[in-house]
């Protein structure tokens, strides 16, 4: 089982519990999911650049990458219905505590100049949602294998309603955020 998930059942749902005094285990957050999400909008005349984004993506969540095409054709952002525009990855389970324990504890320390991520980034039904300017924050990224740099979004979805709820789960889990 995953170290992450190990410490949520043993001190993170009990400190919650106590918190906000849930009168049943059941109204506990907990993180239900993680999406991470790339753009690839320069992709229209270079295939090659989707596959380095599929395997980019790939290689840092362990996971097959579903690739987003256009549902509708917009003449001003010069999109055809079908084509590319994105890549993403949906984690659940023991891949998604995995991800978040590399992502909180390896990968953001890595970024220059880091002071934390935003904590004002909550939707108001206690999902949180970043970007990464750069895959290279990464340990599984070697940086003589890839073309360009590229940025994600990242979006932890919890069973939270309420964004003080969601950002007291996430900093029990390990969440580096700002003063």
């Amino acid at each position: 089982m995953a170290r992450l998930k190990e410490m949520y059942n043993a001190e993170i749902a009990p400190a919650l519990l106590k918190k906000f005094e849930y009168k049943s285990v059941m109204q506990i957050p907990k993180v239900d999911k993680v999406i991470v999400n790339c753009a690839c909008g320069d992709a229209k005349d270079n295939n090659k650049i989707v596959e380095a984004i599929e395997r980019d993506l790939a290689t840092i969540t362990g996971q097959k990458v579903m690739i987003c095409k256009a549902r509708k054709s917009v003449a001003n952002f010069k999109v055809r219905e079908g084509q590319i525009v994105g890549a993403k990855v949906t984690l659940r389970g023991d891949r998604m505590w995995e991800f978040l324990d590399r992502l909180f504890n390896v990968a953001l320390p890595r970024v220059r100049d880091f002071r934390g991520i935003n904590p004002n980034s909550f939707d108001g039904h206690g999902n949180y949602a970043f970007g990464i300017k750069e895959q290279l924050i990464f340990p599984e990224i070697d940086y003589d294998k890839i073309d360009a740099i590229r940025g994600m979004d990242i979006c932890i979805c919890t069973t939270a309603k309420t964004d003080e709820e969601a950002k007291a789960l996430l900093k029990l889990v390990g969440a580096p955020f700002q003063d």
